[in-house]
């Protein structure tokens, strides 16, 4: 029963809230095209579609019970999937630098670095920290108002600047969260190499 597994995390793929996140991510590549191609109104949608079906799948995982080890998945990589995309869509019509590209993408090959770490020391990956959540959002809302702008030029003025300061700030805390990703993994890979050398340490006094 939904009562008996209320805050489970469950193994389902052909949930309600997973179809949902998998229409998210077919949207991808639409919202992808329509950016290249400077149709930035409809990209817009696109985009306002894929967050409403977002907002949707949390809520309906939340209310039946169905928050799957697959949906925890999909919502981080369909958020960084647009962020990606609108991103290479802006660069590659010279929009916005590529430097900026180089950031982004630098900061999650270095987390995924952090997880192959992890593996290899036998732990999983690291809970995630809200100030990682944080920069998400503010990339995610940023890149779209600058995208804004685009769609309706009487509006550049405002959303230029708006869109491009939270940005900045978005990719310097996507930054600062790797960071602490970082010290988070070194503390803890050492916990076991720390035991083991308290026990050493008894082992040698005891002797």
């Amino acid at each position: 029963m939904a009562g008996d597994r209320a805050g489970a995390v469950g193994s389902e793929i052909w949930t309600i809230p997973n179809i949902l996140s998998m229409l998210r991510l077919a949207l991808v590549p639409v919202f992808l095209v329509f950016i290249v191609q400077g149709d930035y109104i409809v990209s817009l949608i696109v985009l306002i579609v894929a967050s409403l079906t977002d907002l949707l799948d949390g809520y309906l995982a939340r209310r039946l019970d169905q928050v799957t080890r697959l949906g925890q998945l999909l919502d981080p990589a369909a958020d960084r999937l647009y962020i990606f995309a609108a991103l290479l869509g802006l660069a590659a019509q010279g929009l916005v630098p590529w430097w900026i590209v180089v950031v982004i993408v630098a900061r999650d090959i270095f987390l995924l670095a952090l997880g192959v770490v992890l593996a290899n020391h036998g732990y999983g990956p690291l809970p995630v920290h809200q100030l990682g959540k944080v920069a998400t959002f503010a990339l995610f809302f940023g890149l779209p108002v600058i995208m804004l702008g685009l769609a309706f030029p009487v509006v550049a003025v405002v959303s230029q600047p708006v869109g491009w300061a939270i940005t900045l700030w978005g990719a310097f805390l996507y930054w600062w969260a790797g960071i602490i990703y970082a010290i988070e993994t070194v503390r803890v890979i050492r916990i076991p190499r720390v035991a083991d050398e308290s026990r050493s340490d008894t082992l040698g006094q005891g002797g």
